[in-house]
């Protein structure tokens, strides 16, 4: 694929190089960015990428990290139904390098842009943004290979979802026993995050990434959600592994959308891509 021509400045760091290998495919109902192991991988990782969806070649990008070991393969599902949103966004929300854009830029880009995105959001509900993901991993933990352990990761926008597949709730009946539509999950500066609801009644152990400069994902979260756990493991509740990591400065979208000519963000950016990594080795 060759990378938008909006993205010119999009990350060209250490592990978002080169261009994309994957291909896209249908795959249980959505266009899926694949690479990885399809011969006979150890797992397989769903990805759900921030709001810019498939078109954004960073995304695309940190799929092909994920695979790059041999390991996986890895799926980057289009769960906006080829509708994300414009790519030409992601330079005001999180500029390659935010030192060079000024406040009032910043400020007008993203009030010309706020009646479509508010809009996007009017299709993308709760409801039925839940609903798509969970069918995905339905159908992927239905398919003949379904004893093969599932990881998912969220960034952003879709680390809620990824923490929601991670719940009892979402269990799926296969002959008679009731199954966790993953195995492990990761959450990047996930927003939108309802407390307790969406971190309540774990069954699949579960990795935060939180940004100390974040200004849309606070850090206050992190106590929060911590708190939640230790009160459910005080009231008898069975809490799975859960671990926090933070990153300095890891500004919004530091998983994806840091800088890499800044040695800062680019620890960010590779330090994230480990802790997926690290996580997934130790439970898939």
């Amino acid at each position: 694929m060759t990378a938008d021509a909006s993205c010119d400045q999009c990350i060209k760091g250490s592990i978002h190089a080169d261009q994309p290998l994957g291909k896209e495919e249908p795959l249980y109902g959505l266009n899926t960015y694949i690479v990885g192991n399809r011969a006979n991988p150890r797992a397989t990782i769903v990805m759900y990428s921030d709001v810019f969806g498939l078109p954004f070649p960073n995304n695309r990008l940190m799929v092909d990290a994920y695979a790059k070991g041999g390991k996986y393969l890895v799926y980057l599902p289009d769960f906006f139904e080829g509708d994300p949103v414009k790519v030409q966004l992601a330079d005001i929300v999180i500029p390659v390098d935010e030192k060079k854009e000024s406040t009032l830029a910043k400020f007008t880009g993203i009030l010309a842009n706020l009646p479509a995105f508010l809009m996007w959001r009017r299709r993308h509900t709760v409801p039925h943004t839940d609903k798509v993901c969970m069918e995905f991993l339905e159908k992927l933990r239905r398919a003949p290979y379904g004893t093969q352990k599932i990881g998912i990761v969220g960034l952003c926008w879709a680390g809620k979802y990824a923490l929601r597949a991670a719940r009892e709730s979402n269990k799926i009946d296969i002959d008679g026993v009731k199954i966790a539509l993953v195995d492990a999950a990761v959450g990047l500066h996930p927003s939108n995050l309802v407390l307790p609801e969406d971190v309540e009644n774990l069954i699949a152990p579960v990795s935060f990434g939180w940004g100390e400069q974040d200004t849309r994902v606070k850090l206050e979260l992190k106590r929060k959600i911590e708190e939640i756990h230790k009160k459910g493991k005080y009231a008898g509740s069975t809490v799975p592994k859960v671990e926090h990591k933070i990153y300095k400065p890891g500004r919004h979208g530091f998983a994806v959308g840091g800088n890499p000519d800044d040695p800062l963000e680019r620890a960010c950016l590779e330090d994230s891509e480990k802790q997926v990594l690290d996580w997934f080795g130790r439970w898939l």
